[in-house]
């Protein structure tokens, strides 16, 4: 299920993770100096963008990922994402190999794919290498879901 590329992205494909890269010079990642954007694609064609913003607590940051996906079904509620890219700087470098999302942002983006129905493609920028895959599920094979709350 997981395609894995390195130069032959389509061109929505290339136009999202140029999103995700643009994102990362909003973060707010004065301690880390990590910065995350993300761009989420919406099924109506809106992109939706969202970067990691850092706070002195740490338990009240957001993950770039979260920020983009909330943002996104808050604002285009008629609609669902369908796709998200990930990229992510240090020190005004991009990484050379792909990060993958927290356990927290992958377990909203597969209650996402739940919630709607579809699965999100997920994009994840890296300069020697970018992978696509197929569906958020992916990156949490046993996520928590809602029947164990009723179990």
């Amino acid at each position: 299920m997981e395609k894995k590329l390195t130069t032959s992205l389509t061109e929505i494909e290339s136009a999202l993770i140029d999103a995700a890269k643009n994102a990362c010079s909003t973060a707010y990642a004065p301690y880390s100096n990590f910065k995350v954007g993300a761009a989420v694609l919406m099924a109506d064609g809106r992109v939706f963008c969202g970067s990691n913003q850092e706070n002195a607590a740490y338990s009240a940051c957001l993950c770039a990922e979260r920020v983009a996906i909330l943002y996104a079904c808050a604002n285009a509620h008629n609609s669902y994402p369908v796709a998200i890219a990930i990229a992510a700087w240090k020190n005004g470098n991009f990484l050379e190999t792909p990060i993958t999302p927290c356990g927290e942002c992958c377990q909203v983006m597969v209650e996402m794919e739940k919630r709607f129905g579809h699965s999100i493609a997920v994009c994840l920028y890296g300069k020697q290498e970018t992978k696509v895959l197929e569906s958020a599920k992916l990156l949490l094979p046993y996520s928590f879901t809602s029947q164990q709350l009723n179990d």
